[in-house]
């Protein structure tokens, strides 16, 4: 995609296409729908072959970033919508580290982009990223997050995601199924970056400098949306924006999908289901209004939070 319907980011980029569920919060997975479903050009699930995306598609961030670095600003992408890149797959296990080698090469090409790494197996990432088993140091524009959907993943996923040192970590609570509590890991942390010495005789060629950021650089916060799409309780949402300002980590309010909590006077009703107030027992309903009558404020106003790109990225400001 040239420009990403994607809120958070300005591209989205696949290197290929093609998943298996592993939580709950892929039950209405909308790439499966569109791709296997819909068009049929690859088969979900662990039997389903993974598809390399065309060499054009390849090309497409190259362009990106010169039209980035001629602008003088910083793009982000968003990888990858229809896959994940982290997925390891025994029957295809050389042909997809030939792919991912072809994308670490890719993101060293490409310095004016961001690169969003969203995965929902961050316990694989450490055996598969240059950077971390040859002991480079990780890239400032290639962002890691990973999906948490409810306390469950938040529990299992986060301490795996702080396992890598990676330039910005990042959430993305959606489809947010439950309340989540991530006050623990909304904390300081202490890192190291290295940076070029000063000259002089005697200094060596780089020195590494003390740095204090958040463990956890950025939360995204969405409701589900789609034919089947389960309501998200706006407490969940509010609790962790709170939880975020408190903290004082950028939070970014993606929508609230097909679900509201309120009910636009004159609007027609989806046809599935059009108020929902089980299971849940507060007495809050929620509105079947569709997403974009739903759309993105919450309590009044649009939460379009970032993260800083990483202070010692290169290519411009973030």
């Amino acid at each position: 995609m040239e420009n990403s319907k994607i809120e958070w980011t300005d591209h989205t980029w696949n290197p290929w296409m093609g998943c298996t569920k592993v939580s709950p919060g892929c039950k209405h997975c909308y790439a499966e729908t569109l791709m296997d479903t819909r068009y049929g050009k690859v088969e979900w699930g662990p039997q389903g072959k993974r598809v390399r995306t065309s060499d054009a598609n390849w090309r497409k961030p190259l362009a990106w970033n010169r039209a980035a670095e001629f602008a003088g600003k910083r793009a982000r992408v968003f990888c990858a919508s229809l896959a994940d890149v982290f997925e390891v797959k025994p029957d295809q296990a050389l042909e997809m580290e030939r792919w991912r080698g072809e994308l670490w090469d890719l993101i060293d090409a490409t310095p004016w982009l961001d690169w969003l790494l969203l995965t929902k197996r961050p316990e694989t990432v450490a055996g598969l990223v240059p950077y971390v088993k040859n002991g480079h140091p990780w890239p400032d524009n290639v962002w890691l997050g990973t999906s948490v959907e409810n306390q469950k993943y938040a529990d299992e996923r986060i301490p795996e995601l702080l396992k890598v040192p990676a330039a910005v970590r990042f959430l993305s609570c959606e489809p947010l199924l439950g309340p989540v509590d991530l006050s623990q890991w909304l904390v300081a942390e202490h890192y190291a970056v290295e940076v070029p010495a000063p000259k002089g005789i005697g200094y060596p060629p780089t020195v590494k400098v003390a740095r204090i950021r958040k463990a956890i650089n950025w939360v995204i916060v969405g409701g589900e949306s789609g034919r089947d799409a389960r309501p998200m309780h706006p407490d969940w949402a509010r609790s962790l924006r709170d939880q975020c300002l408190e903290a004082g980590v950028p939070f970014f309010f993606k929508q609230w999908g097909e679900w509201s909590e309120n009910y636009p006077l004159g609007t027609p009703l989806q046809r599935r289901g059009c108020v929902w107030t089980a299971p849940w027992d507060d007495g809050v309903q929620m509105w079947r209004v569709g997403k974009k009558l739903a759309a993105r404020l919450l309590d009044g106003r649009e939460w379009n939070e970032f993260p800083q790109a990483a202070p010692d990225a290169g290519g411009g400001e973030g």
